[in-house]
């Protein structure tokens, strides 16, 4: 009985985040915006919704408002779900000729760069799929190989064996890695009107860099109200925590 009670209030639910989920497209549309952001907000304050369509709305609408910092927030949360999307990557730099700061990104170099190229072709996830069907192609290739009787076939296998080996260890790595990546990768965004970075956790310490609404920074660690942060062209220091909001929460 409790089983059915659960899930009758599942699809409920479902059902709710769906109807309200329209509901915000259609005020969208008819260019309501606030009106729509809070219908969005909502359905993430209601049901914890993680959806990167929603939060690519409620990114959209918050953009139609003006609300920099909010709109590149959400934006970052949809990629969170939906890495390299092509509409929320187009959309996001629209948003972000909205703030003040032009912090330049070092690129990485050399050996560094190749590898993650390769491993950024797709999120982990997606690496963990193409290593379970290598993995399946793996065990196809060593049945061929036990079961056969013909020396050529065996070579074959054998070579197949060995080619599918390879490819899921590197899969495996590229999945791992990325894996790493993103679990150490915590992106932030600042809220406040400026917030200034800081060489040290305290307020008295000299000012690095002043940072403005909507600009991006990454936490290293956080040291009671302070983060200490990096800046996407290698700039470190502290800034206050309640002046950013990390988008991974």
């Amino acid at each position: 009985m409790k089983n059915i009670v659960y899930l009758f209030l599942l699809i409920s639910q479902v059902f709710f985040a769906q109807s309200s989920f329209e509901k915000g497209n259609s005020l969208y549309k008819d260019s309501k915006f606030d009106e729509a952001a809070q219908v969005y907000e909502g359905i993430i304050k209601e049901n914890k919704e993680q959806s990167a369509e929603l939060y690519f709305n409620l990114a959209n609408s918050y953009y139609k408002l003006n609300k920099t910092a909010l709109s590149i927030y959400n934006y970052e949360k949809a990629l969170v779900l939906k890495p390299n999307d092509p509409a929320t990557l187009n959309n996001l730099k629209f948003a972000k000729k909205l703030t003040i700061d032009e912090i330049k990104e070092v690129p990485k170099v050399g050996f560094e760069k190749l590898i993650q190229n390769f491993t950024g072709i797709f999120d982990y996830n997606t690496w963990a799929k193409i290593s379970v069907g290598i993995a399946f192609l793996f065990l196809l290739s060593f049945i061929g190989y036990y079961f056969s009787t013909l020396t050529l076939s065996k070579r074959i296998y054998f070579i197949g064996m060995f080619i599918f080996l390879l490819a899921l260890v590197l899969s495996v790595s590229a999945g791992m890695t990325e894996k790493n990546h993103f679990d150490n990768d915590r992106p932030a965004i600042v809220f406040s009107e400026f917030s200034e970075v800081r060489s040290e956790p305290q307020k008295g310490s000299a000012g690095i860099i002043l940072l403005h609404e909507g600009a991006k920074v990454y936490v290293m660690e956080t040291v009671g109200t302070w983060k200490k942060i990096e800046l996407t062209d290698g700039t470190e220091g502290w800034i206050e925590a309640s002046t950013i909001k990390e988008v991974k929460q």
